[in-house]
């Protein structure tokens, strides 16, 4: 699948200056200012309302911001979100509405097809879409037969069909068992290889065994250069005490409490 994911250009994939967003007058987000380089992996981790879904609504130009600006390698989001490539926590859908896996998958191709038909092109990107995430199997499935971790491969797949150089996730293995979760942070390590990654999570010890660097939101943002995220600082965005974080190693110590498993 072509991919043009990392470029020798300086540009950062995305490039978040003084944004602020809210809704109805009250902030949502505020003063975020964020760098993702090119071939970044940034787990994004904060509690249930923090903004983290928003966030990446708004890198998406789905949400105007209040202030602030947002580029996309370069481009203003809203002219350059083809760019990126989304995967929903879940799809609200009629199980019983005739769509195959193939079908929804193809939908990827929407922003990028020429014309109103998909053409020969459009249905092979699709197709290898399919075989990337691993659902090629399921492709004449109807999308309301499959599991919780079957759809999420499958938006997975409709998300690759775009071809993006940047890939967004919120939340998606939150309500997978613990199997699939393993496999499918393994394929995005490897999809990581080709394009920017942004995963946004509360479950802190799975973002941190898989991903590059991490940020802590909660309205604010925290942002750390590796995956040293201090105990005061989740502390303060949880607003609950921390035992023990431990990042990039299998132990990690974290009390349960509303809003974040433990582990």
């Amino acid at each position: 699948m072509h991919n043009t994911a990392i470029s020798d250009t300086a540009i950062p994939a995305i490039e978040i200056n003084n944004l602020y967003v809210a809704f109805d007058g009250d902030l949502v987000l505020e003063d975020i200012n964020l760098t993702v380089e090119k071939g970044d992996y940034l787990g994004i981790i904060g509690p249930n309302g923090g903004g983290k879904s928003t966030l990446l609504r708004t890198i998406l130009g789905l949400i105007a911001p209040l202030r602030g600006s947002i580029k996309v390698l370069g481009q203003p989001a809203q002219e350059n979100h083809q760019q990126i490539g989304y995967v929903p926590q879940y799809i609200l859908f009629d199980r019983y509405f005739p769509v195959k896996v193939g079908e929804v998958v193809l939908m990827g191709r929407l922003g990028k097809r020429q014309g109103f038909s998909y053409s020969r092109r459009d249905r092979q990107i699709a197709e290898q879409a399919l075989q990337r995430a691993g659902v090629e199997h399921l492709k004449n499935r109807q999308i309301g037969e499959l599991s919780g971790g079957e759809r999420q491969r499958v938006l997975l797949a409709r998300a690759l069909a775009a071809e993006p150089s940047i890939l967004l996730l919120d939340e998606p293995t939150a309500s997978v068992d613990p199997g699939f979760q393993v496999t499918f942070y393994e394929l995005l390590a490897e999809l990581n290889e080709n394009m920017t990654i942004i995963l946004v999570s509360h479950d802190i010890s799975a973002v941190s065994r898989y991903v590059k660097r991490i940020a802590c939101l909660n309205r604010r943002m925290f942002c750390s250069d590796g995956l040293e995220i201090t105990a005061e600082i989740v502390e303060e965005m949880y607003h609950c005490p921390v035992d023990l974080i431990a990042h990039g190693i299998p132990h990690r110590v974290l009390p349960a409490h509303e809003g974040v498993a433990g582990h």
